[in-house]
């Protein structure tokens, strides 16, 4: 069974819980054709066109 050898510190134990490495919050592109705001290098989820193909057809509401 494995023993930690020395106490770990409470600096390097609180280094390690903080958010600092954790992921920041995706960035968002503007759709070419309609503007609106999307994921980069994704489909737009309101016109469904990437980089100015029409990949999903649309239901009109």
């Amino acid at each position: 069974m494995a023993v930690p050898k020395r106490k770990t510190s409470k600096a390097r134990r609180d280094k390690r819980r903080s958010n600092v490495w954790k992921l920041k919050e995706p960035n968002f592109s503007r759709c070419g054709n309609c503007g609106g705001l999307k994921m980069p290098h994704r489909v737009c989820g309101y016109c469904g066109f990437y980089k100015g193909v029409a990949v999903l057809e649309k239901k009109e509401a």
